[in-house]
């Protein structure tokens, strides 16, 4: 059996091989409801991975929200998965984030984070969505890596409280 990482890369091949998105997806609209089917189906899993990093860093004091599916400046279309906290707004830098993407010039969505870079993003199923959470949980850890960087580690409030570390 191949490992779930192993298979969204398989998912990812195929599609460029095939040239097409999923079973049958050609067109920039079907990929498109395509796209937005997925986005409902990594919602959980994208609460759950900003759930668990604002419950054990943040001390359960951030907030998650959820931009919904809209377009985006290149014409494409994007979901963020944010999580917010006092600290990162005093510090003046972005929330952790989950971003799904496809972009104008993609051939099919994408991954990535605030500061982080881009995975493929193949999901049809909730299964498949679910396979997702590793990869998400990736995503948010780097991103907090990152915006330490950016301001300090005074921003993880499970850093500054003993009883965590």
């Amino acid at each position: 059996m191949t490992n779930p990482h192993n298979e969204a890369l398989l998912r990812h091949f195929a599609d460029l091989r095939d040239r097409k998105h999923g079973e049958a997806a050609v067109t920039r609209e079907d990929k498109e409801k395509l796209f937005a089917d997925t986005v409902e189906l990594l919602d959980p899993v994208a609460r759950q991975a900003l759930d668990e990093l604002n419950a054990d860093l943040l001390l359960g004091q951030g907030t998650v929200t959820a931009s919904g599916l809209g377009r985006t400046p290149d014409g494409g279309v994007a979901a963020i998965w944010a999580l917010s906290w006092a600290e990162q707004l005093d510090a003046g830098i972005n929330p952790i984030a989950i971003r799904a993407h496809y972009g104008r010039g993609f051939h099919h969505p994408h991954l990535s984070g605030a500061t982080v870079g881009e995975w493929p993003l193949n999901v049809f199923t909730p299964e498949q969505a679910a396979e997702e959470l590793p990869t998400m949980r990736a995503i948010a850890a780097a991103d907090i890596h990152n915006l330490v960087f950016q301001a300090d580690y005074r921003i993880v409030p499970a850093t500054m409280n003993g009883s965590r570390v």
